[in-house]
């Protein structure tokens, strides 16, 4: 089942793989031990705190990329004009 996050959708696989490198990230570089539960928790409030914001910017970047190609097209679709 999926779980949503703000405009996110996570399959269980993703979710699990995200939870795993949390988990391996404070034993590492905390020297912590934190289990499942913990590591659902702290993406849960990730998610919550910075998700909008990533979504969005990337949602921005978005319309850059196909405004920039439009122009593109519009340009290329002129130079397709005999004299």
């Amino acid at each position: 089942m999926e779980k949503t996050y703000s405009k996110f959708r996570f399959s269980q696989e993703e979710k699990s793989m995200m939870q795993d490198a949390i988990i391996q990230y404070f034993e590492e570089e905390r020297d912590e031990k934190l289990g499942i539960i913990g590591s659902e928790n702290l993406l849960d409030f990730v998610l919550e705190l910075i998700g909008d914001k990533i979504y969005n910017t990337a949602l921005d970047d978005a319309k850059k990329f196909y405004k920039r190609s439009l122009e593109d097209l519009e340009s290329d679709y002129y130079g397709l004009y005999k004299d």
